[in-house]
């Protein structure tokens, strides 16, 4: 579903911000990439998502190269950044109606799904209102839901459950798992790391822009805990 092969991005002045990075992400996985911060988890996911360039390598969604063919990789993928930036003169719906048509989700399906998961999330109430009011928390489950909408293939997530009160993220971790269930595939990056060693099947340790360790869960960290050997793997690189 993803393919990352041999991804290198630098910035201005030659600072290497990913280097040489080749990664898998099969249908059903949910792959955890993880990483302190500076390490190179954001500039991977923005690449991904085709809103940045990149200077070797390729990204491939559905076997399609997002260098080559941006907007058909775009149409089966949605992109959850971590500090949703969204148009806050719009009320909430009047924006999922926005994305909606983007996508062109036909009308009676894009009302069902709204209505199912604005529920879920349980800010039905708050649809009518302007995004400008919306408190962090929220604006992060309207992100959510206009990803959702329009059931894309590939969901990709720059730390997903920042603002999140609990029952949203126990709600978005069930979407998650429907999404894999459903031959789809999830992958994110998050600082927390007990929810990643749950939720995950698969994980990646990026560390000043190289890749660590990978591969499935229980096999990166053994007998021991993600944390742990997150820090051990961090600390002896």
């Amino acid at each position: 579903m993803l393919k990352i092969s041999n991804f290198t991005k630098s910035y201005k002045g030659g600072k290497l911000a990913v280097n040489n990075l080749s990664l898998n992400i099969e249908n059903g996985d949910i792959y955890g990439f993880i990483g302190h911060n500076g390490a190179g988890k954001t500039t991977t996911i923005k690449a991904i998502a085709g809103v940045m360039d990149f200077d070797s390598g390729d990204i491939f969604i559905d076997g399609m190269s997002i260098k080559d063919k941006p907007v058909e990789c775009k149409q089966i993928m949605a992109y959850i950044p971590d500090n949703p930036d969204l148009y806050e003169h719009l009320t909430g719906i009047q924006y999922l109606n926005f994305i909606g048509d983007i996508f062109k989700v036909e009308k009676v399906k894009r009302e069902k799904l709204i209505k199912e998961y604005a529920d879920l999330f349980e800010i039905t109430s708050n649809l009518g209102d302007l995004i400008s009011s919306y408190s962090h928390g929220m604006k992060q489950k309207l992100a959510i839901i206009s990803a959702l909408i329009h059931q894309p293939k590939l969901l990709i997530l720059d730390e997903p459950f920042v603002g999140l009160d609990p029952k949203a993220a126990h709600t978005l971790k069930i979407i998650m798992h429907d999404i894999c269930k459903n031959n789809g595939a999830i992958f994110f990056s998050t600082h927390v790391l007990d929810v990643a060693e749950k939720l995950c099947n698969k994980i990646a340790i990026i560390k000043d822009g190289k890749l660590i360790a990978s591969g499935k869960t229980e096999d990166v960290k053994g007998d021991n805990s993600l944390e742990d050997v997150f820090m051990e793997l961090i600390n002896n690189e």
